[in-house]
């Protein structure tokens, strides 16, 4: 379902973490998204990193496009009360109905689902499948192992070095804004 307005994909946990700034920033990101007048795409999960996203992205009217598969619609538990809704047979058709639909992807706290969602997108971005922007919300520094692992991938010959200009990492929602305008103007 294409939408007139930026759309921006959201990979982050199912659970809340330890840390109460990654629910705090996942909140922010869901009003930013609104308040720019952009159409969040997510997991449509109501649990979470995703839950809350959603959650403050509705509390500030903004439009919502959620995708799951029937598989985890109990164990996420399953939003219904989003602007759209796309329940898929499984995994990998979730993670392509989210990238189709989404104009830039945004990576928040999370656990394996969202580093599987990072890599694959990353993945087709290396192959030149996309050029959609990549951008890493660094929250607390919960993604200083990913981007050391990333520089090992080229330091260790299995990357080339412009893998490392595949993605942009902000810290805060600020930058995140600031980057996300950029992409869509």
């Amino acid at each position: 379902m294409p939408s007139p307005k930026p759309s921006v994909c959201i990979f982050c946990g199912s659970r809340m973490g330890t840390n109460p700034n990654y629910a705090a920033t996942a909140a922010q990101v869901g009003a930013l998204i609104a308040r720019n007048n952009w159409r969040l795409v997510y997991g449509a999960g109501d649990v979470g990193l995703m839950g809350t996203v959603a959650q403050a992205t509705q509390g500030a009217g903004g439009e919502t496009f959620g995708v799951i598969p029937q598989h985890l619609f109990d164990r996420e538990v399953g939003k219904t009360d989003l602007t759209h809704l796309v329940v898929t047979e499984n995994m990998h058709e979730r993670k392509k109905v989210m990238f189709m639909n989404s104009d830039a992807l945004v990576v928040l706290p999370g656990g394996a689902g969202s580093l599987d969602e990072f890599f694959e997108v990353l993945t087709w971005r290396q192959l030149g499948l996309h050029d959609k922007p990549i951008i890493i919300l660094n929250v607390d520094g919960f993604w200083n192992a990913l981007l050391q692992l990333m520089g090992n991938l080229v330091s260790e010959g299995f990357a080339d070095p412009s893998l490392l200009d595949l993605t942009s990492v902000v810290t805060d929602c600020d930058d995140l804004t600031e980057a996300l305008q950029g992409a869509f103007s």
